[in-house]
């Protein structure tokens, strides 16, 4: 039985991460920013009679993470398997973009899971073993598109330095794994914080535009179930693979990038857009 702490679980993949290893019969501990948000896991968890654990933790304070992780470690020594799911979204010209709300995005995707990270490694360490799960995304992996730049630049920072994890801790018995799902139904996109926009705004028109396209494609999002339980799987197969893409959609866009530049890709992506959204502004 593994100790296993979740960041992120009010809602989407935490929550479900959560049930996958409560049903493996894990010591399961779920946590969120504000543990008054954890009714829908409760309900869950109790139709299912699995016994997990809801604790505080906001990933963007130091001593909120210490608190969570010397729990968990206080009562098993280490935390076996650590889930960085918490995360944020943001859509907003690069330009325009308020600072403090770019910052957050970044805050929250890359320098949260480092702070988990670097709290639980410690023990890990002494203990000779462990799993890390960085929640990361397909955004992180495939070229940025317009107005989602920040929160694609917390992916891919997130898996670059899962990355470098991996080969340094590698020597301690500890494993790292980038999980990068594709499109899924989760509350991070449709939560995502935009900016205010006024009259004249340059941006505004193409904004909206894109935001229309992403919602459309969204209606076919997955069932965040399906990440659990590659997150799981991952966690039971030393050898997945340290990036692991989930989701149908996943391997035909890196195919895509594979086979195109930027320079090529951003027209056929300009397209596929106006063909659901309409003509792009001008």
């Amino acid at each position: 039985m593994a100790a296993v702490l979740i960041t992120g679980c009010s809602s989407g993949i935490g929550l479900e991460t959560a049930l996958a290893f409560a049903r493996r019969g894990d010591r399961t501990y779920a946590t969120m920013r504000n543990p008054a948000k954890a009714d829908r896991l409760g309900e869950r968890a109790r139709a299912a009679g699995l016994d997990i654990e809801v604790l505080a933790l906001d990933v963007t304070d130091d001593a909120s993470v210490a608190a969570a992780v010397r729990t968990v470690e206080e009562r098993h020594g280490a935390i076996d398997v650590l889930v960085n799911n918490a995360g944020i979204d943001y859509n907003g010209a690069v330009e325009a973009a308020p600072i403090e709300q770019a910052r957050a995005v970044l805050e929250t995707n890359f320098w949260g899971p480092l702070r988990t990270i670097r709290a639980a490694l410690p023990a890990m360490r002494a203990n000779g073993g462990g799993v890390i799960v960085n929640v990361s995304s397909l955004a992180g992996r495939i070229w940025a598109v317009p107005y989602g730049g920040f929160y694609a630049a917390s992916k891919s920072g997130l898996g670059s330095i899962s990355e470098a994890l991996a080969g340094e801790v590698a020597q301690f018995g500890v494993r790292v794994v980038s999980i990068e799902p594709g499109s899924f139904v989760t509350d991070v996109h449709s939560n995502a914080a935009t900016r205010e926009v006024s009259e004249g705004d340059p941006y505004a028109a193409d904004e909206a535009w894109l935001a229309r396209f992403l919602a459309r494609i969204g209606e076919g999002a997955g069932e965040p179930g399906v990440v659990a339980d590659a997150i799981v799987a991952a966690v039971e197969n030393p050898g997945t693979p340290l990036h692991t893409l989930v989701g149908q959609e996943t391997e035909m866009a890196m195919e895509l990038v594979g086979k195109a530049g930027f320079d090529e890709w951003l027209p056929q992506f300009v397209q596929a857009a106006e063909s659901i959204a309409g003509p792009r502004p001008v």
